[in-house]
């Protein structure tokens, strides 16, 4: 274990012991270990070692998982783009994660507010942030346009379409899930002149 890790063991030990309103009394005569050594591995003054963790973790009644600290893995997205009919896409969550999280930038557009869109429908649920420039999301029946600092979220299976409006292209920050969990809601309705 590195040296980090194992400070941190004495601590976790005392916190977990004191989570099941143990002394160290209660804690020594149910592991064999005296009350001064349990009390040194909590100050951290005393090395850990299996045959001092394992009764404690047994008495405890937790795993070596709940008491070694796992190393974090490396929290950095390997970001990918990829373009698709002129719609750029930037990935900023794993490829494994539950949830989807892309900055995507529509070409600018300036018939966006009279073109036929082509809606799609598929499985899950996405939420969405105008970063920049002018959105607009065809949506069943509705037809809005969000600008910066707006959001919309929506189910997926609802015929969809969403493109830029006006002369700058549009970027906004998706956040799609498969499994279809809600998270927020708020566009204006398109207006005549937008």
């Amino acid at each position: 274990m590195p040296d980090a890790t194992v400070a941190l063991v004495g601590p976790r030990l005392k916190s977990w012991r004191e989570k099941r309103s143990m002394t160290l009394a209660d804690l020594s005569e149910a592991t064999g270990i005296s009350s001064s050594t349990l009390s040194r591995l909590e100050a951290g003054k005393r090395a850990p070692n299996l045959e001092l963790v394992v009764p404690i973790a047994r008495a405890l009644r937790l795993e070596l998982d709940d008491i070694v600290p796992r190393k974090a893995p490396d929290p950095r997205v390997v970001r990918t783009t990829r373009r698709t009919d002129d719609v750029l896409f930037e990935t900023l969550s794993p490829e494994t994660s539950p949830v989807q999280t892309f900055k995507v930038t529509f070409p600018a557009n300036p018939a966006g507010a009279t073109t036929a869109p082509q809606l799609k429908v598929h499985d899950g649920q996405e939420w969405l942030y105008v970063l920049s420039g002018r959105l607009r999301l065809v949506l069943g029946e509705q037809d809005v346009t969000l600008g910066p600092g707006e959001a919309a979220e929506f189910d997926t299976r609802i015929p969809h379409w969403l493109g830029a409006v006006g002369t700058r292209p549009t970027e906004i920050l998706s956040i799609f899930s498969k499994e279809g969990t809600r998270i927020h809601l708020r566009a204006r309705p398109a207006s005549k002149g937008d």
